[in-house]
């Protein structure tokens, strides 16, 4: 009975062992077979697929000729002219042409014209390409008198400027994806970007002056870094650098909530009629509609100017979140009127001008930058959105927020593909197992051997 055990327990350790060293085999065959999951730069890219895009086109007619471009409901480009040759040169490039009485250039000048009244807190103005208008809005805490005013002033410009008075407030979002938090307020992780040297968080300008400290806990344990650079009024971005350096795994995906995340695979600049998706620490994700480019903010604290107008909703704590679709970096959000209940218009920070202001690039993941390395760029959102109808736009690819999950399985967690160490170690921990195993048995063996024969030569 004594030795039907021993051989129980033997053929037990050996097979543990040789199943040790199969998962170790797998662990290391599938970290090997993987992409490195580094992270790498990659260049933004901007709406010029030659010749056949609305943004391509109004570069191609010039300002005088075109007023703007949009993505109509089929998802087709639709680009407003001025004139019947240049209607002729859009539909000859499949994009819809839509004859309109003012140009660029003279929307351009109407705004030039708000800019230079007196200031008045509260008050916006965006380019409504699609009605062929500027846009002015005023909040609820502008007076009758300053409303009177600056109602004046848009008479003087034109028919063509339109008056708005909107629920709310027009401010900035303080107080994603992920939330940051310091002595002055809390905000919203915008994107990860790097210069080459250093990663750092891109998110709104107003969030913090240059200096202040970050962490991701309200109880100050968890530094994440120091914002080195910021622009606030006037634009609305600000770089904050990394207390380690880098930004670790998962630099390349932003969340939405529960544990899931979009992996952003480039940056570009959005078109007026585009769906659009935001992601914020306080209201999470939510979406809606590009409405206006080069917008003006009159927040109490300062005039923000070259903003995209949304219609997508956000509340304090969201400032600094990111703005995506079909996983193209577009924005960081700077603020708005209303909340994600009544709904509100929200104004972004446009991605491509804030990394060239500052120097950086995207950090997405090795696998994108590789691909972007080759024939093809990183898709623009035009590019992208030109194909698809903005009521089937999607944030993007999902990805999994850095960490692991509740309901992730052993396996999963022993088959990751970062575990080339551990994966090597349980194959080490089984070969000593099964030495150890062939050990004893002989050791055994030998012993059973000198009874035998010392019983027999007694």
């Amino acid at each position: 009975m004594r030795h039907a055990r021993r051989r129980v327990v033997r053929r037990v350790t050996q097979l543990a062992a040789v199943g040790g060293l199969l998962l170790g085999g797998v662990m290391v065959t599938q970290a090997m077979a993987s992409e490195t999951p580094g992270t790498s730069a990659a260049p933004s890219s901007t709406a010029d697929r030659a010749g056949n895009t609305g943004a391509a086109l109004v570069a191609k007619l010039g300002t005088s000729r075109t007023a703007g471009s949009w993505i109509g409901a089929d998802g087709r480009p639709v680009v407003a002219v001025t004139d019947d040759a240049a209607a002729a040169v859009v539909k000859k490039a499949g994009a819809e042409a839509k004859v309109v009485p003012h140009s660029m250039s003279r929307l351009k000048s109407a705004t030039a014209a708000l800019r230079s009244a007196p200031r008045v807190a509260g008050t916006a103005w965006s380019l409504d390409y699609r009605t062929n208008q500027v846009v002015v809005q005023a909040d609820t805490t502008v007076s009758a008198a300053d409303w009177n005013r600056l109602s004046k002033v848009a008479k003087s410009i034109g028919g063509f400027v339109r008056m708005e008075r909107s629920q709310g407030t027009f401010t900035t979002r303080l107080n994603g994806a992920q939330p940051i938090l310091s002595t002055g307020g809390r905000c919203s992780a915008g994107f990860n970007v790097t210069n080459g040297q250093s990663d750092f968080i891109l998110t709104a300008g107003h969030c913090g002056p240059a200096g202040s400290i970050w962490f991701a806990d309200n109880q100050g344990n968890q530094q994440l870094g120091q914002t080195l650079k910021t622009n606030f009024p006037g634009n609305d971005f600000s770089l904050i650098q990394y207390a380690s350096g880098k930004a670790g795994d998962g630099a390349d995906v932003v969340a939405i909530g529960n544990g899931n995340g979009v992996r952003i695979t480039g940056a570009a600049d959005p078109t007026v009629g585009q769906r659009v998706f935001r992601s914020g620490s306080t209201s999470g994700l939510h979406d809606g509609t590009v409405t206006g480019l080069d917008a003006t903010v009159n927040y109490p604290e300062g005039t923000v100017t070259g903003l995209i107008q949304t219609t997508v909703c956000a509340e304090p704590g969201d400032s600094g979140g990111p703005l995506f679709s079909e996983g193209i970096a577009l924005g960081v959000t700077s603020g708005g009127s209303g909340d994600c209940k009544t709904g509100g218009t929200t104004f972004f920070q446009p991605v491509t001008k804030a990394m060239s202001a500052l120097g950086v690039q995207l950090i997405v993941s090795a696998q994108n930058a590789a691909g972007a390395q080759g024939a093809s760029p990183a898709p623009s959102a035009s590019a992208t959105q030109s194909t698809i109808a903005p009521s089937s736009a999607s944030p993007g690819s999902s990805a999994p927020v850095t960490g692991t999950s509740d309901g992730e399985t052993l396996l999963a967690r022993l088959t990751d593909t970062r575990n080339v160490g551990p994966g090597l170690l349980v194959i080490a921990g089984s070969l000593i197992a099964l030495v150890a195993t062939r050990y004893f048995r002989s050791e055994q063996d030998r012993r059973a051997y000198q009874r035998y024969y010392s019983a027999t030569w007694g």
